[in-house]
């Protein structure tokens, strides 16, 4: 049953911790978020937890309390929002290799907050004409807005970070690295792959871009364009200001108006970006989702199988 909406919380969190017995506490931590009233999903790895849970502020404390109890998560810090509707329909707490992403063993992503840099000092770091700014990010996420100078690696997805590293370094004489991400999840990885390739100078920021346009007026900021998110939002801008983009519901893609404009765009099926991509037996089925979903409508219901896109993602 949706929860008032000073009461309705959503939450995000994400801890690399060394956590061996992790298959372990999956059937704890599911039994604990369902005798809350706590909706949504909790990646578990041996490299720690990844999620994003919504419920009542007495559920959320209950949970949040429950995997601080796992080794390394004592300090676990999250991002809240109000929600004045469930975003989840179900709980689910999934068993993973990694909690996000990169095919990279034997790397220890929770040593990499020892390289943190405070939003507040990132501009003087990135002015540095010697250091190299990575943005870590999807090719699609970076098109719509980073910080000024920073590198795109054109990557699909995090799992093709390494490997664009590796070429990169055969032809640029690497030695100080600043890396930034959504939220900071892929930065405190790519961080330890960095040092494990022999990059000892690197820094990430802590927070993420969320934190730097949270935190940097917007005067001094050296950010540009706005910044895709894992949620309904699609996009933000300094303070967190909603942005101008809208989604894809066939691709997950950002698109704004004159992607909106061509003819390629058809909601929830198509888009410019992903009119080449997917079969006819696909678009079909992207068709009767959204057949469905406008009947969800007409009746005043939320079509469970298209909410949009939320919980653990690569922030």
């Amino acid at each position: 049953m949706p929860q008032p909406m000073d009461k309705f919380v959503v939450a995000a969190f994400y801890k690399f911790a060394d956590l061996p017995d992790y298959e372990t506490r999956r059937a704890g931590l599911l039994e604990c978020a369902q005798d809350a009233g706590v909706l949504g999903t909790v990646l578990l790895a041996r490299e720690g937890v990844n999620g994003t849970i919504a419920g009542p502020r007495e559920g959320i404390d209950t949970v949040i309390a429950h995997i601080r109890t796992f080794p390394g998560c004592e300090c676990l810090q999250w991002k809240e929002a109000a929600a004045g509707a469930p975003p989840f329909h179900r709980m689910k707490v999934r068993l993973k290799k990694e909690i996000v992403t990169m095919g990279i063993a034997d790397i220890a992503p929770h040593l990499s907050h020892e390289r943190y840099v405070e939003p507040e000092d990132w501009n003087a770091l990135i002015d540095d004409p010697d250091i190299l700014v990575i943005d870590t990010r999807n090719d699609y996420e970076v098109g719509i807005g980073t910080f000024e100078g920073a590198v795109n690696p054109q990557t699909s997805s995090f799992r093709e970070f390494p490997d664009w590293f590796r070429e990169y370094r055969k032809t640029h004489d690497v030695k100080k690295v600043a890396m930034f991400c959504t939220g900071g999840i892929r930065c405190e990885k790519s961080t330890a792959f960095l040092r494990s390739e022999g990059i000892d100078d690197v820094a990430h920021l802590k927070g993420g871009i969320l934190k730097y346009l949270e935190t940097v007026p917007e005067t001094e900021s050296q950010w540009r364009g706005e910044c895709f998110v894992f949620d309904a939002r699609v996009s933000v801008g300094h303070n967190l200001a909603p942005g101008s983009y809208d989604q894809c519901y066939a691709c997950r893609r950002p698109i704004d108006d004159d992607d909106k404009a061509s003819p390629e765009y058809r909601p929830g099926i198509s888009c410019p970006h992903c009119i080449g991509e997917y079969s006819d037996e696909k678009r079909q089925g992207f068709a009767e989702r959204q057949k469905q979903m406008k009947l969800a409508a007409a009746r005043g219901e939320t079509h469970i199988g298209v909410a949009p896109p939320s919980g653990p993602r690569e922030r």
